[in-house]
């Protein structure tokens, strides 16, 4: 294992089969678990770089703790949902991206507002869509001579903005679904959904119809909430049933629309 202390010193390090390690609660959880057996591995915990945080571009290496105590509002709760404090102070936000779980508390907040995510290598720097870095169940677009520098937002975020989660408990726990639903001061509505598909996914059937409507009624509301159910493509697996996904998927979104109507 090698520790560089500058990102030139970290993609210089980079080469096929060698694994970035930051804060390390994803990628341990698989080593205990034995289901991969890193040869090379590359420390990433103080390349200084990673850690920057200016203005909308937040650095790769910027822990779940900080982004619950200065992140925008939505990221900022499912910041705190994101493990036990001691996980939060360890685990990063690039981590969270890279691993790109379906179930990643983050990654609902990253499509609800259509970040990117900057990838870096020797060659130079590439800006990715979330839409399309995430490319299957843990898979990204993410080349092996590359790291994940930073997650970038848009300049400008909705007004509005509340993550929701569903899981088995309320704390330390993956989750069954979980959302981020948008409203800015022109009506227009996103809905960001993870743990319902390989990857994250965006409910644009429900957007459209609920951004359509000036002062969204109680019929509005259910027919919203069955657009999103009908939107996403959950699987049934040890944590829950597709049913319960899709039906709580559609409620959770409805619940967090009416937040944000407030």
């Amino acid at each position: 294992m090698v520790h560089p202390t500058s990102m030139d010193e970290a993609l210089a390090g980079l080469s096929e089969g060698v694994v970035p390690l930051a804060g390390g609660t994803d990628l341990m959880v698989e080593v205990n678990f034995g289901h991969t057996h890193p040869e090379n591995v590359i420390g990433l915990r103080r390349v200084a770089e990673l850690k920057e945080w200016e203005g909308v571009r937040i650095g790769a290496g910027v822990n779940w703790r900080r982004i619950e105590r200065e992140g925008p509002k939505a990221l900022a709760q499912a910041a705190r949902t994101v493990g036990s404090p001691q996980i939060r102070n360890a685990g990063t936000i690039g981590g969270n991206v890279g691993t790109a779980s379906p179930a990643g508390d983050g990654h609902p907040f990253l499509a609800a507002v259509d970040a990117s995510i900057e990838l870096v290598s020797v060659g130079g720097t590439r800006v990715v869509p979330w839409s399309e870095f995430f490319v299957g169940v843990k898979k990204t677009a993410r080349r092996s001579d590359e790291l994940i520098a930073a997650i970038r937002l848009p300049d400008v975020l909705p007004e509005r903005h509340e993550f929701g989660k569903i899981g088995v408990r309320n704390a330390m726990v993956i989750a069954t679904v979980n959302c981020v639903v948008t409203r800015d001061d022109q009506r227009r509505v996103t809905v960001g959904l993870g743990s319902v598909g390989p990857t994250p996914i965006r409910a644009r059937d429900a957007e459209e119809m609920i951004s359509a409507a000036t002062m969204p009624t109680e019929a509005d509301l259910a027919e919203f909430q069955r657009l999103v159910a009908e939107g996403v493509s959950p699987i049934t697996d040890h944590r829950s049933t597709e049913e319960y996904r899709r039906h709580g998927a559609g409620v959770l979104a409805r619940r967090l629309l009416e937040r944000c109507l407030r």
